[in-house]
């Protein structure tokens, strides 16, 4: 289906409103007014876009303000940002190839971080055998924070069953919990124990939650530093600087919508009894179900939720999604939809 508006709580389908609980704005803040005004002061002072190379001799200020922040509120030592998740994903793989024999992945991986020979973490059940010798080698862990169809973020103590001799690097894609989980709502990416990791780094995109159309990759100094030298990077322009003044000037209005959408969370499952078939968590706002009929049960009820052929075109994804932007009359037509 198609629109000519961007999804709110609400879309237009067949000159008719129904309900919309879909998409990846979680705070809701590509639609929200307050937000979109600061987008435009931004685009007033930078510009619609800016095309240069992060390495011209002019280089527009408000990159390196945005980034010092970002990496404050993730307790990294450094960031940055780039045009898209998908970039920032390829510019940390291609660099830690140089440098590393080996690329595993956590299953259901985003794309953006599986490497080309990637191995699969585990193999019936069990970590993949070849992370269990005594090889000395430098190797990689890539996963998503929040695997697609997962709604708690991944047990990291797997990383304990791994021998000292493997030098691990973790690679983790925070693309969809950056803005709504964790402290400050910036992601799990502090709270990842180092005692048994080389170093760890943080890729994403920052346009679900954070609603900023670019990408991040954030680590130690020495690490952002190396990325920022790369050719790929010098020769790619950079985010929109105009969406970066936006979100340096927004910090109360990340905060009002990080709120609401706690709110709407305890108040959609205040009292609400789901059976076997839903995949949830009282504090994520994504709600799985994989039974092929649901979207058309909802569908039928005027509610339109994500549905789509995602990761691959054999497999079926049907997903509510709770943002800050829906009211309590949303809700309540929601959760009377679902008994």
């Amino acid at each position: 289906m198609e629109v000519n508006k961007a999804p709110n709580d609400k879309i237009s389908l067949m000159h008719k409103s129904v309900s919309y609980f879909g998409g990846t704005s979680y705070l809701g803040l590509a639609t929200l007014p307050a937000f979109q005004d600061q987008v435009i002061q931004g685009i007033k002072k930078w510009g619609t876009a800016y095309g240069s190379s992060r390495h011209a001799n002019v280089k527009l200020s408000i990159f390196k303000a945005a980034e010092h922040l970002l990496a404050s509120q993730l307790n990294t030592e450094a960031c940055v940002t780039v045009s898209s998740g998908m970039l920032a994903g390829k510019l940390i793989l291609d660099y830690l190839a140089q440098s590393h024999t080996r690329f595993y992945h956590y299953p259901n991986t985003h794309p953006a971080i599986l490497a080309p020979n990637s191995l699969p973490l585990y193999i019936e059940n069990g970590l993949h055998p070849a992370l269990l010798t005594e090889t000395v080698e430098d190797i990689v862990i890539c996963t998503d924070a929040i695997p697609t169809a997962h709604v708690q973020s991944i047990d990291f103590r797997f990383i304990n069953n791994i021998p000292k001799q493997k030098h691990l690097t973790l690679v983790v894609d925070e693309s969809h919990s950056i803005g709504i989980t964790g402290d400050s709502g910036m992601g799990i990416f502090s709270k990842i124990p180092t005692t048994h990791l080389s170093q760890k780094i943080l890729v994403g995109s920052l346009g679900k939650a954070m609603g900023l159309p670019g990408g991040i990759i954030a680590g130690d100094s020495n690490t952002i530093e190396n990325i920022k030298n790369t050719v790929m990077f010098s020769t790619a322009s950079g985010m929109s600087p105009a969406y970066l003044e936006a979100y340096l000037q927004s910090g109360a209005i990340y905060k009002q919508q990080q709120d609401k959408l706690k709110a709407n969370l305890d108040y959609f499952f205040d009292g609400l009894q789901l059976d076997d078939a839903f995949v949830y968590n009282t504090n994520y706002p994504n709600i799985y179900n994989f039974n092929r009929e649901f979207y058309e049960a909802l569908l039928n009820k005027n509610i339109v939720i994500t549905h789509f052929n995602y990761p691959t075109p054999q497999d079926v994804l049907s997903r509510i999604v709770l943002s800050a932007n829906h009211t309590k009359a949303d809700i309540d037509f929601l959760k009377r939809a679902l008994k």
